[in-house]
């Protein structure tokens, strides 16, 4: 059996070598789930018409296989299922299941983004990345898929072109809410050219009336610099950030 998602009180990295995705069924909501589920999601897209009820994968559990390894159970649903998380008696709930990215300085810094205020944690500082969306066709989730999503998110979100076969495996986080985050880490590149391309992206964005998904980008050394960032910060930065700084940016290999 694949050890269910549940709450958890804080993140953590897990030291993970080999990743393995297994696809499972989604879980049949209740009909009072799912009137909750739309309420609350209705509820969302009328405070941030931005929202958009798109595919998406969640987390169903994971299990580990040997002392580095992990499957991943993994499932197609929509973004209208995050509205269950705010349904506290919902047994349906499954954490979300992301991509996230390292991208250092040449300096050894690593670049931390702000998200702006139409994303739906606003303001809250993390890495580059974002929630896995399924496989185009037939087209299989494996590592080179979430590579290429890896790149995408940071494209998208900084304005620094990468390859996918340019990233390296890291490392995989589980957020305190069960979450699961797959982290690869980028080329270092020169600091200025980091805020060069993020200030270009954002400029394109609002000059086509579109607000960015990070309004803003930290550099920082180690943990002891978190705090100057104020605001949330998602749970399982201070452990990935901890980690970068004291094995100089290195992770595991896959």
């Amino acid at each position: 059996m694949i050890e269910q998602s549940a709450r958890r009180p804080g993140a953590e990295l897990l030291d993970v070598h080999r990743l393995r995705l297994v696809e499972s069924a989604a879980p049949r909501l209740t009909p009072e789930e799912r009137l909750a589920m739309d309420q609350v999601w209705d509820a969302k897209v009328r405070d941030n018409p931005s929202f958009f009820d798109g595919p998406v994968l969640v987390c169903a559990g994971t299990r580990r296989e040997g002392p580095y390894g992990l499957a991943v159970s993994w499932v197609r649903t929509t973004y209208r299922h995050f509205a269950l998380r705010r349904v506290p008696w919902s047994t349906s709930w499954l954490p979300s299941f992301f991509v996230s990215v390292l991208q250092p300085a040449d300096d050894g810094r690593l670049l931390v983004g702000r998200m702006s205020k139409s994303t739906a944690a606003p303001g809250r500082w993390q890495l580059p990345g974002g929630s896995l969306e399924p496989p185009e066709g037939d087209e299989p989730l494996d590592m080179r898929a979430l590579h290429r999503h890896a790149a995408r998110e940071l494209i998208e979100e900084t304005g620094i072109d990468t390859r996918p076969d340019d990233l390296t495996f890291w490392n995989v986080t589980r957020a305190g809410n069960g979450g699961i985050g797959v982290l690869f880490r980028a080329p270092s590149r020169p600091a200025a050219h980091l805020r060069e391309r993020f200030e270009a992206m954002t400029a394109a964005e609002r000059a086509q009336g579109r607000e960015p998904e990070l309004d803003n980008i930290f550099l920082i050394h180690s943990a002891a610099q978190l705090p100057l960032m104020v605001g949330p910060h998602a749970d399982y930065l201070e452990p990935i950030v901890r980690r970068y700084a004291e094995g100089g940016g290195t992770g595991v290999s896959i």
